[in-house]
């Protein structure tokens, strides 16, 4: 079976029991929550699926595609929510510093497990294969956009890290109207539509690659400066850096521009040309520093 018909099977060619459903909501729920908890996960394309709606998405479409009329489709979404949502926060909980108080997150997925039931319902008129099965359709297609940008965002910053879910994003906006539809006409404006709004984002990304500006924490050493000093990265792919003065605080502190994550090592001289470094440990918006 080539890889056409794989996805032609995966958008209307299971016998989508009820079994199956649970089974399915189960094993996702496991691998969704080894992934939250184990560290190697973390900041990668892998642990999407346990905080953002990528990949759950596909999940929804699949069982719609798959079942045989509204009410199945809507069931089927809630009842597959309903057990791999809170198994999910379950097995997490003797692994977290939380522990039982992990469920107070779950309260946001609740909600949207409560609205399977009427998109599951209104999902199934893609199915018709009409134009209006479309615009059901575009939401999802116009949030994976969404989530695209942010992503390549994050895999411009923080190479390669992300590159998979922002390919993912890229694939499964083109494969919906592709394989959800069999009018030729929805199908080639959708791809279209699609396409363009992949064009414009990664274009968008590349005029305004991203930065993430913020004052550094050094004061935490006690360590004193004015602007009499001089500080520079060691490597300038990491971006750059400047001493500032904040009347607010009375106080010098160092900007920083971060073109891209990773470990950069930060250099602040002194008059009498002495020098002290501390390590960086750059993240998407966020950052640890330690002195050398």
């Amino acid at each position: 079976m080539d890889g056409d018909e794989v996805v032609k099977k995966l958008f209307g060619g299971i016998d989508l029991t009820w079994k199956k459903v649970i089974i399915s909501a189960v094993i996702v729920a496991i691998y969704t929550a080894l992934v939250a908890i184990i560290p190697i996960f973390k900041y990668t394309s892998f642990y999407t699926i346990a905080v953002t709606f990528e990949v759950w998405i596909l999940f929804g479409i699949i069982i719609i595609m798959n079942s045989k009329s509204n009410k199945d489709s809507a069931l089927k979404c809630f009842v597959f929510f309903l057990i791999s949502q809170p198994l999910i926060y379950l097995i997490q909980v003797p692994f977290s510093n939380l522990g039982w108080g992990l469920f107070g997150y779950y309260q946001y997925w609740f909600i949207w497990t409560l609205l399977c039931l009427p998109m599951g319902y209104i999902g199934y008129y893609m199915k018709k294969d009409k134009w209006w099965g479309y615009l059901i359709l575009l939401p999802m297609i116009l949030f994976l956009g969404e989530s695209y940008g942010a992503y390549l965002s994050d895999f411009m910053f923080s190479y390669p890290r992300y590159l998979l879910i922002s390919l993912f994003c890229i694939i499964t906006m083109i494969i919906y109207p592709l394989y959800i539809f069999n009018n030729k006409k929805i199908r080639l404006v959708g791809v279209i539509i699609s396409i363009l709004i992949i064009l414009a984002i990664t274009v968008n990304n590349i005029i305004n690659p991203p930065v993430y500006k913020t004052t550094l924490a050094l004061s935490d050493y006690g360590y004193k400066f004015d602007d009499t000093y001089k500080v520079k990265f060691t490597d300038k792919k990491y971006g750059s850096v400047n001493i500032v003065y904040y009347s607010e605080f009375d106080e010098y502190l160092v900007e920083a521009n971060f073109k891209r994550g990773g470990k950069a090592i930060l250099q602040i001289t002194s008059p009498d040309n002495s020098t002290k470094e501390f390590i960086i440990d750059i993240k998407r918006n966020t950052y640890d520093i330690k002195e050398r």
